[in-house]
């Protein structure tokens, strides 16, 4: 990887002057920061990691040269699922795709030679030719499902999770009303949408129903193992 980003350094200079870009030793600082990081940084983050390494950084300016390092093929722009915006490294005959965990938002970068060929494949068996492509997989990492919590209300739940349905916490009221809707103790959901404000979307058996706060705050579920 060192060698790698050498190589890194040795274009920038060639590219940068032979296009006559501004400012160029401070944009070369903000470089040699961001290929210290192997993380997926946001613009405040590549700031703070300068400010650390002793450099006082105009946000506008930072902002400005990781445009232009995308611009160049240095770096990387994504906007994962919360939409904030993400820059990595672009190291040129390298591709990776990511696990993003929808829990503590953690990134994970994997590769993996029999799923790039078998993407080609599929393409061309569609008489397609695939110039580029991105894979991004939201799930729960390993930490978080070791530390998450068995029995909890439908309210914290992810998009994507199938669930069990366990209790119901509003008395006879609340489990006929549940079961007018079509909901019952021991069905396995999967929760379509959950923005943490407004209403909850599940699905059961094809079925889509949707659940105020108040009532979703009232119904236990625990992971379908």
């Amino acid at each position: 990887m060192k060698h790698i980003h050498l190589q890194e350094r040795e274009q920038f200079k060639k590219l940068f002057k032979q296009e006559h870009i501004d400012n160029f030793e401070d944009r070369f600082k903000v470089l040699e920061v961001f290929l210290q990081t192997e993380k997926h940084v946001t613009v405040d983050e590549l700031i703070q990691l300068l400010e650390q390494n002793g450099w006082k950084s105009n946000p506008q300016f930072v902002r400005e040269t990781l445009k232009l390092l995308c611009r160049f093929g240095f770096a990387h722009k994504s906007r994962f699922d919360n939409g904030q915006v993400r820059y990595e490294h672009r190291h040129l005959g390298q591709h990776h795709d990511h696990m993003i965990c929808t829990k503590c938002k953690k990134i994970i970068e994997f590769e993996e030679d029999q799923l790039e060929k078998l993407q080609i494949q599929i393409s061309a068996s569609h008489g397609f030719h695939m110039l580029q492509h991105k894979m991004d997989i939201y799930g729960i990492c390993s930490h978080c499902l070791k530390n998450r919590i068995q029995l909890m209300p439908l309210t914290i739940a992810k998009p994507g999770e199938k669930l069990i349905l366990k209790e119901f916490n509003g008395g006879s009221n609340l489990r006929m009303r549940l079961l007018t809707m079509g909901l019952r103790l021991g069905d396995e959901i999967e929760v379509i949408t959950n923005n943490s404000q407004g209403q909850i979307a599940v699905a059961l058996d094809f079925k889509r129903y949707v659940l105020g706060r108040g009532l979703a705050q009232k119904i236990m579920v625990e992971p379908n193992k």
